[in-house]
């Protein structure tokens, strides 16, 4: 058997614990109201927690950026690539999240990726949440830093890997909200224990910012927190419905990341209006207390609506997974689903832990009432 005909052994091992991943086509969408593969369906899928995306002043700030600036930077930052509306939009970001300085990334990935490696290295240790999403997890592992995980938000299992460390510098890791699970973070906690140890705490608000505090400022200003040592990590491709993602922090930590982080350094910039577009989406998100109630009332119908049918997740954000276990049953009730034209995900291994396949839904304000009674009906049609 050659080398590329292993993978066809490969393909039947996926086949045969159900976790053969496939892709489905967008067509178009009108809000949550989208056509995949031909065919309508409504959509518990998307991270676009505030209906965004297709916000019609958004659309119009593509077009306006586009036409004065262009669609590709053609450099890295660094180089020619850092256009004006880079520059307002970091401001922006971090006047918005409570921060001195803030930096711009292509992905959430590129930061997670790159970042931790700009402060840890051989010799240093990193504490990162069990839970937490696989770019942290990748970013870890890439500074050749002792990594040592601990159990979901376990304190006290933190705390004991810290007195233990030896190492020079330290730096706890964390998703805000978590991903798959849609619970939070003990922030404080995690700060306390940040400052008791001389730690940095570097925390990834990707589904909590536009989403979380007042105005949708995020985890940190939900909880009043700030501190020279964190370091906040939000992404502009969800609750904002832009692309991209930054890091923000004190005006230091943010030019040393500047010097140091080599997806930043080593990639050519984001296109300039998606910065501009950016502008316009936090406004949009600032004023957006409305759409923010919408989401709320719409978590608490989903789960009404499905409690004692599907095992619930402890969760009070857009993230509501409903485990089921098995693989194979939470592929058969995502197909279930999507033959009624309703896209939910069923996420199995290596994304969650094995025996805790899930199908998992993604709320938003758009979501209306009716569509999100639809979706429980159809749950209950098929509840294990």
């Amino acid at each position: 058997m050659s080398i590329v005909d292993t993978l066809d052994a490969g393909f039947a091992a996926l086949d045969a614990a159900g976790l053969r991943r496939q892709r489905r086509r967008v067509d178009r969408r009108k809000g949550v109201e989208i056509h995949v593969d031909g065919r309508p369906v409504l959509n518990f899928c998307s991270n676009d927690y505030l209906g965004l995306a297709d916000h019609p002043a958004l659309v119009e700030a593509a077009i306006e950026g586009a036409k004065r600036w262009g669609v590709g930077s053609g450099a890295a930052h660094l180089v020619s690539g850092h256009f004006a509306p880079h520059e307002a939009a970091e401001q922006a970001l971090a006047r918005f999240v409570g921060c001195e300085a803030a930096l711009l990334f292509s992905t959430g990935y590129m930061v997670n990726a790159g970042v931790l490696s700009a402060l840890v290295g051989r010799g240093d240790a990193i504490f990162a949440d069990k839970l937490n999403h696989a770019s942290l997890v990748d970013g870890a592992l890439l500074t050749r830093a002792d990594l040592r995980r601990y159990p979901h938000c376990d304190m006290a299992a933190l705390e004991r890997l810290l007195e233990q460390s030896t190492a020079a510098r330290k730096l706890i890791v964390t998703d805000s909200v978590f991903s798959m699970d849609g619970d939070l973070a003990p922030l404080r906690e995690l700060l306390a224990l940040a400052e008791r140890y001389d730690t940095w705490l570097m925390i990834d608000d990707a589904h909590g910012f536009g989403v979380l505090g007042p105005q949708g400022r995020g985890a940190l200003a939900s909880l009043g927190m700030a501190a020279e040592r964190i370091l906040l990590v939000g992404t502009l491709g969800k609750a904002a419905g832009v692309a991209g993602a930054f890091v923000a922090g004190s005006a230091r930590v943010v030019e040393w990341l500047m010097q140091k982080t080599r997806t930043y350094l080593f990639t050519t910039g984001a296109p300039p209006l998606l910065a501009h577009c950016l502008l316009i989406a936090l406004e949009l998100i600032a004023d957006g207390d409305t759409r923010r109630e919408q989401l709320r009332a719409n978590i608490a119908r989903l789960r009404a609506g499905v409690a004692g049918r599907f095992q619930l997740a402890a969760s009070a954000t857009a993230i509501q997974p409903l485990i089921v276990g098995r693989n194979e049953l939470a592929v058969t009730l995502a197909n279930k689903l999507f033959d009624q034209g309703i896209w939910v995900p069923a996420i199995r291994p290596p994304t969650v832990p094995e025996g805790t396949a899930r199908l998992r839904v993604s709320l938003s304000a758009a979501h209306e009432p009716a569509q999100v009674d639809t979706l429980v009906a159809a749950l209950l049609q098929h509840a294990p």
